[in-house]
C-alpha cells in the first residue's frame, strides 16, 4: 500500500529528475497514439469498407490480421530501429505502433458492413441507388459504430504499447517505467504504469461515447423500443 501512495507522492510532487516532465511525457504518449492511428485508420479504413462491400478478399484479412497481431512489437521496434538507423527512430516506431493498430481498424471496418441486415441493402438497390450511393448512404453510416469500436480497440492497444518507445529514447510515459526499473524505485515504476492507465481510461471514454454517438438515430431509436418492449413483455405475461 504505501509503494501506491508513494508513487501518487511522485506523480503530485512534479520532480521527475532528469527525466522529462510528465505533461511532456503525456503529450508524446498522446502524439505516437493519435499519429499512429489516423495512418493506420487511413490504410485499414477503405480496405476493410472495399472487403464488406464486395465481400472479396476477407479470408485474406483475416489470415494478415492475426498474422500482424502475433508480430512482438518490442521486437519489430528494435528490427526497424537497426533497419531504418537511429536517425530514424521515430519512423520506426510509427511504423511498428501502426503494425499494430491495422488488425483491430480492418476488422472493425469490415465487421460493421457485414452486420447490416442485408434486406436493407437490398431495398436499396431496388430503390435504384448506385453502388456509391449504397456505400455512403447505407453502408458507411450503418457501419461506423463497429469502425469507431475496431478505432477504439486500436487506440487502447498502441497507448499501451507507446511506453516501449522509451527503450530507444523517445521518451513518453515509459521512460518512468524503464528508468525506475534501471534504479529500482518501484514509486516511478507504478507511477508510470498509473499514468498509462489513467490516459487509456480516459481514451477508452472518449471512444465510448463517440462510438454511441456513430449509432444512427433510427438504429438507437429502434434498440430502444424493442429493449422497452422485451422489457414489458414479461410484465403483461405475468399480469
Amino acid at each position: 500500500m504505501n509503494y501506491f501512495i508513494d508513487a501518487f507522492a511522485w506523480i503530485f510532487g512534479g520532480d521527475t529528475g532528469y527525466l522529462d516532465p510528465i505533461p511532456v511525457a503525456f503529450a508524446q504518449q498522446v502524439a505516437y497514439t493519435v499519429v499512429s492511428v489516423i495512418i493506420a485508420g487511413a490504410i485499414a479504413t477503405p480496405i476493410g469498407w472495399w472487403i464488406g462491400h464486395t465481400g472479396k478478399g476477407r479470408e485474406v484479412a483475416v489470415a494478415i490480421s492475426g498474422a500482424a497481431r502475433a508480430i512482438p512489437s518490442f521486437g519489430l521496434l528494435i528490427l526497424l530501429t537497426l533497419l531504418l538507423g537511429v536517425l530514424r527512430k521515430p519512423e520506426a516506431a510509427v511504423i511498428t505502433f501502426v503494425v499494430l493498430a491495422i488488425p483491430s481498424i480492418l476488422a472493425g471496418a469490415y465487421a460493421g458492413f457485414e452486420a447490416i441486415d442485408r434486406r436493407v441493402i437490398d431495398a436499396g438497390r431496388s430503390m435504384g441507388m448506385t453502388e456509391r450511393q449504397i456505400l455512403w448512404r447505407i453502408e458507411v453510416p450503418l457501419g461506423l459504430s463497429l469502425l469507431v469500436g475496431g478505432i477504439r480497440s486500436a487506440t487502447l492497444q498502441v497507448v499501451a504499447t507507446v511506453t516501449i518507445a522509451a527503450y530507444i529514447g523517445l521518451g513518453g510515459l515509459g521512460q518512468y517505467i524503464i528508468t525506475g526499473l534501471e534504479l529500482r524505485r518501484i514509486e516511478v515504476i507504478i507511477g508510470g504504469a498509473i499514468l498509462v492507465a489513467a490516459l487509456a481510461l480516459v481514451l477508452d471514454g472518449v471512444f465510448a461515447i463517440l462510438q454511441r454517438l456513430a449509432v444512427p438515430r433510427g438504429v438507437a431509436a429502434g434498440v430502444r423500443q424493442s429493449t422497452s418492449s422485451r422489457a414489458r413483455a414479461p410484465r403483461m405475461a405475468a399480469a
